[in-house]
C-alpha cells in the first residue's frame, strides 16, 4: 500500500513539474519574444513570426518613444498618481475594513450590505464624471485617485483578515490601557504586514497600468501619466495622430508597440520581487474565514 501510494506520489510530483514548466514557459516566452521584437527592424519581424533575439538589433524604436520631451514628465506624473493613489486607496481600506470586522459595530451589516452591492451595480461612467466635474477634479489628480480609493473586493478580504485575529491580542492590549486608535496602529498593523504589501501591490499596479480615466479627466497635457502619453506614441506610430514633439522619421508601428510594452511595464515589474514572498501568504490569510 505504502508503495503504490509512493508510486503514485512520484508519478503525480513529475507530472507536476512538468506542467508547472510548461506553464511557465507559455508565461515567460511572450514577454521575452516582445523585448526581442523591440529591438528588431521591419523586415524581420515581417519575415520572422516568432523569435527571442533579433539578427541585427537596433534601438530605433527606443529613440522613437523617447524623443519626446514629454516622456520624462509623464513618467513623474504615473509615479505621483501611483504613490498618491496607493497611500490613498490602503489608507481608506484599512480604516473601513477593521471597523467593520467588528462584529459589535453598530449598523455594520447595512454597510456590509452597501459595499457588497457596489460590486454588481456602479453609477456608471456618465454619472461619474458628473460627480467629478461637479467636485471641480477635472484635470487634477484627484480625479484620477478619489473616484477609485476604495476597491471592494480589497476591502472583504481585509476585512476578513482582520477579523481573523485572536481577539486576546485587543483584549491584553486594552487592560495594558491601549485605546482603539493605538490597537489598530501597534497591534493590528504590525500583524498584517502580508496582507498590506498584497494590497499595496494590487493597487500600485492598477494606478500605473490605468488610462482610461487620464484620457477622460485630464485635458491638460502636461499632466498626462505614462500610460496616456505611450497610447498617444503608438496612436502616432500608426499615423492616426499628430504631434510635433515627435519628428523622428516613425519606425515599424510593431516594434514601437513593443518597446511601449517593455518600457512601460518593467518599472512596475521591478517591484515584484520584494512583495512576492507576502502575496500568495496575503491573499490566503485574508480569504479563509469570512
Amino acid at each position: 500500500m505504502n508503495r503504490n501510494d509512493s508510486a503514485a506520489s512520484k508519478t503525480f510530483d513529475v507530472f507536476n513539474h512538468i506542467f508547472l514548466c510548461v506553464y511557465g514557459v507559455a508565461c515567460i516566452l511572450p514577454f521575452l519574444y516582445i523585448v526581442g521584437a523591440s529591438f528588431a527592424d521591419s523586415s524581420e519581424i515581417i519575415s520572422r513570426s516568432l523569435f527571442l533575439v533579433p539578427r541585427k538589433p537596433t534601438v530605433a524604436a527606443y529613440e522613437y518613444i523617447f524623443s519626446s520631451p514629454t516622456l520624462p514628465r509623464a513618467m513623474m506624473n504615473s509615479i505621483v498618481v501611483t504613490l498618491l493613489g496607493t497611500v490613498t486607496s490602503m489608507f481608506f481600506t484599512l480604516t473601513m475594513a477593521y471597523p467593520l470586522s467588528k462584529k459589535n459595530l453598530y449598523g455594520r451589516s447595512l454597510i456590509l450590505n452597501l459595499v457588497a452591492f457596489t460590486m454588481v451595480f456602479s453609477g456608471g461612467l456618465i454619472p461619474t464624471f458628473l460627480v467629478v466635474n461637479g467636485l471641480h477634479l477635472i484635470d487634477t489628480f484627484a480625479a484620477l485617485i478619489l473616484p477609485c480609493a476604495i476597491n471592494t473586493f480589497n476591502l472583504i478580504v481585509i476585512k476578513n483578515f482582520f477579523q481573523a485575529l485572536p481577539l486576546e491580542l485587543e483584549e491584553a492590549a486594552r487592560i495594558d490601557g491601549c485605546h482603539d486608535l493605538m490597537i489598530f496602529a501597534r497591534i493590528v498593523l504590525p500583524l498584517s504586514m502580508p496582507v498590506i504589501a498584497t494590497f499595496t501591490l494590487m493597487y500600485a499596479v492598477g494606478y500605473w497600468n490605468d488610462y482610461f480615466n487620464s484620457l477622460i479627466y485630464l485635458n491638460d497635457m502636461k499632466k498626462w501619466p505614462l500610460q496616456l502619453i505611450l497610447r498617444q506614441i503608438v496612436m502616432l506610430s500608426q499615423g492616426k495622430v499628430d504631434n510635433a514633439d515627435l519628428e523622428l522619421t516613425p519606425p515599424p508601428a510593431q516594434s514601437v508597440k513593443m518597446a511601449v510594452v517593455v518600457f512601460a511595464t518593467v518599472p512596475i515589474l521591478c517591484v515584484y520581487p520584494f512583495l512576492q514572498k507576502h502575496f500568495a501568504k496575503g491573499v490566503l490569510l485574508g480569504s479563509v474565514k469570512g
